[in-house]
């Protein structure tokens, strides 16, 4: 595994975590990448309501999977060279923390050490309506470089299926990470 892109996954206990086990799959299946995944309590939670299945099989996906609250682990040093980190999805309460600097799990100190290694950080941000808080604080990390995809679908690829929309919003995401191919990354092609 020394030779292959590390790239950091966190999944929040915002609705949505379909979109994190999403692109652990879709990771899975390329041979160059290594990912390192970090699920907070609330997310576990959200998971056991949202999937129909058990949490052993989520984290089997993932090639290392760190606790929350391993704030000594590899992933939360700048020294540990990564491509960059994902979080799907985002909840506010994490999308306040890294506003805010407050790295009190190892999530966000993850995230925090990628914005201040200028790595790509991309979140997609679930909540609505949106609260002048909420977007205060999204402000704070566009204006430092975080990229926020928040899991809206596109249609103008006619998906067929939930499946369709989720993988679409996903591949959206990786493409930051220079992952793109056919089946991730459809653009628009004009009328």
């Amino acid at each position: 595994m020394e030779n292959k892109k590390r790239l950091v996954i966190g999944i929040t206990g915002a609705s949505g975590s379909i979109f994190g086990v999403t692109a652990l799959r879709i990771l899975r299946e390329l041979p160059d990448w290594e990912t390192h995944l970090v699920i907070t309590r609330s997310a576990a939670l959200t998971m056991q309501t949202e999937l129909k299945e058990d949490l052993g099989s989520i984290l089997a996906l993932a090639d290392v999977v760190h606790k929350e609250d391993d704030i000594a682990a590899s992933i939360s040093s700048g020294s540990y060279q990564t491509e960059g980190m994902l979080i799907a999805p985002c909840s506010m309460k994490t999308v306040s923390g890294i506003a805010n600097g407050f790295s009190d799990n190892l999530l966000l100190r993850a995230a925090d050490v990628t914005i201040k290694e200028r790595r790509p950080l991309v979140i997609l941000p679930r909540e609505a309506p949106l609260s002048a808080i909420h977007l205060k604080n999204l402000l704070v990390l566009a204006e430092i470089g975080v990229i926020i995809i928040p899991p809206a679908p596109a249609f103008y690829h006619n998906p067929e299926t939930m499946e369709d929309v989720i993988r679409d919003i996903v591949g959206r995401s990786l493409k930051y990470f220079g992952i793109c191919n056919e089946s991730l990354c459809k653009s628009w092609e004009g009328l």
